[in-house]
């Protein structure tokens, strides 16, 4: 069993344990116990499981005030850290963000586009696992749990496919959903991917991972370069089964024949891009983006 993961709920039967073994399901997960020099505390996730990783729930928002009762009433209770990246909303994002979640952490965003407030976002993360949550409610956060799981079983990358086994979309036009195999496609054949689905935004991630990869779009795009560079990175990467419902208010900013070739615009410029001939990774961890509240 992985080192992250314990069973919630000691066995009778087991041997006596020490305080590296199970931790018992209180609410406050008392025990910890150390991974290498990082005291770890462990937390249930479930009736029979616990993990010790922080988790960090990252979520750009602009203008989501409506859904955001939804997106957050689905967030699993045991995540560490919410971290809302405020694309300079007119709303009330904001407010209703920490009426539902107090402790969430708000960044104001100082660029534009997805990819700015996400790379803003990750900056922001103190947790050890990174989860992407969109803001508009086709997101279900009760599937979390299947990308933890994913990563404490051994992968560097939990990526959400809704045509996995199992996922599924209420969100897609068949102009969509043709684009997006044709893209994978590509990505597929070029990069030596095995992807079911490219453009899909429910993604988790170890943290350590943003030291691999080079994020340096702004737009919806950055999923696939993410999903790219992890490949190219010699990540080991993991898709997890997920179901896109429909946008629950407002009116999406996809479009899908430009976003499509701007997708394809970063497909061929990364083409044959040698790793060791790209510029530093723009995303530093330790350089804060935007205004953190």
């Amino acid at each position: 069993m992985s080192s992250f993961l314990r069973p919630a709920v000691p066995d009778p039967h087991d041997p006596p344990t020490t305080a590296t073994a199970i931790a018992s399901a209180t609410a406050t997960a008392t025990a910890t116990a150390t991974l290498g020099r990082i005291p770890a505390q462990y937390r249930p996730i479930s009736s029979h499981l616990a993990i010790a990783p922080p988790v960090s729930v990252v979520i750009p928002a602009m203008n989501e005030a409506e859904n955001l009762p939804h997106v957050f009433g689905t967030l699993p209770e045991w995540i560490h850290e919410v971290v809302l990246v405020d694309g300079n909303s007119t709303d009330d994002t904001v407010n209703v963000a920490r009426e539902l979640w107090p402790g969430v952490k708000v960044v104001k965003q100082a660029g534009k586009g997805k990819g700015d407030a996400l790379i803003s976002g990750f900056a922001a993360c103190t947790g050890d696992i990174i989860v992407m949550v969109d803001a508009d409610g086709s997101a279900d956060g009760q599937e979390i749990v299947s990308y933890v799981s994913a990563l404490v079983g051994g992968a560097d990358f939990a990526k959400g496919s809704r045509f996995a086994n199992g996922g599924g979309t209420d969100d897609m036009t068949p102009i969509r959903k043709l684009g997006n195999r044709v893209l994978c496609g590509i990505v597929n054949a070029k990069f030596g991917a095995r992807y079911t689905d490219l453009c899909y935004g429910y993604n988790a991630f170890w943290r350590h991972c943003l030291d691999s990869i080079a994020l340096d779009c702004t737009g919806f795009e950055i999923e696939t370069l993410m999903n790219i560079r992890v490949v190219k990175a010699g990540l080991r990467v993991q898709e997890v089964p997920s179901h896109e419902y429909l946008r629950i208010h407002g009116v999406s900013n996809l479009r899908a024949v430009r976003d499509g070739l701007r997708v394809l615009k970063v497909i061929l410029q990364e083409k044959g891009v040698r790793r060791a001939a790209r510029r530093s990774p723009v995303l530093t961890l330790n350089m804060p983006r935007g205004e953190v509240s």
